[in-house]
């Protein structure tokens, strides 16, 4: 009985999390976009991380089982070329300057990988939890769950600046994957079906993707589908590619987007 009363407390927390969050964003902006194509997406794969780099998909996941691979488009199914210890629970990824950045969700540890040999170069510590990664061509962009991002120095690591992430005076919290894309930032806005867009120079949000009927089809396909998470921009197709934990498909979206 205990076991249970435990599981339906936690069960109503989440729900009531879930209802905080998106009452705390009111009247938003959405952002038009179309569904332009599905890919397999592996299902055992708990994503935390999605990025395209040279042509080729990289993903990283998280749970004991934490790797960074290279993803077959056509299978879905990841060439696993870095493994964690089981003591780490890995989390967003980002590539720039040859080199793989991996955060760790509450070890507060990163990693740095060389991208040819995918051997570890250095390790490097923060404070806070470790959810998503990006970067903007010169500093990582990182976020920890929270409102805020973080600006990091790609060669110290350090950082740099905070910026607080806000939609009509409010902050926006649970900030998780992120995506640098033509000047703005995108992040999965976590137990919600929201992607943000945010304006780097402020930290205002100009606009919301949301992605409701593509939760309910990864969730009718497979019950064990979790939260939307996971997004890459194809710079060639000028397409946004987005999954989600545990889910069946990766979907091609291409945005009709006037907010600029």
């Amino acid at each position: 009985m205990q076991k249970q009363l435990t599981y339906f407390f936690s069960f109503w927390l989440i729900l009531v999390s879930c209802t905080q969050k998106k009452d705390s964003i009111q009247n938003p902006t959405f952002i038009d976009f179309k569904v332009q194509n599905t890919f397999p997406h592996d299902k055992e794969a708990f994503i935390q991380g999605l990025v395209i780099n040279n042509g080729q998909l990289y993903e990283s996941t998280g749970q004991e089982d934490s790797w960074i691979g290279i993803v077959n488009i056509k299978t879905g199914i990841a060439d696993k070329k870095i493994t964690l210890d089981k003591k780490y629970f890995g989390e967003g990824i980002t590539i720039l300057n040859n080199k793989i950045y991996q955060l760790t969700w509450q070890n507060r540890v990163g990693f740095v990988y060389d991208l040819k040999t995918y051997g570890k170069l250095q390790e490097f510590e923060y404070t806070s939890e470790g959810w998503g990664l990006t970067h903007n061509n010169i500093d990582l962009i990182m976020s920890d769950g929270t409102s805020t991002l973080y600006f990091r120095d790609s060669l110290s690591l350090k950082i740099k600046k905070e910026m607080q992430v806000m939609y009509n005076g409010k902050p926006v919290n649970a900030l998780n994957e992120l995506e640098y894309i033509d000047g703005f930032i995108y992040a999965n806005v976590w137990r919600t079906n929201w992607i943000a867009k945010i304006n780097p120079a402020n930290g205002e949000v100009v606009g919301f993707l949301d992605l409701s009927k593509l939760v309910q089809q990864a969730n009718l396909i497979n019950p064990n589908a979790d939260v939307l998470n996971g997004i890459a921009w194809h710079e060639g197709t000028q397409s946004m590619l987005v999954t989600g934990k545990n889910w069946p498909y990766i979907y091609v979206l291409k945005m009709n987007d006037p907010i600029q």
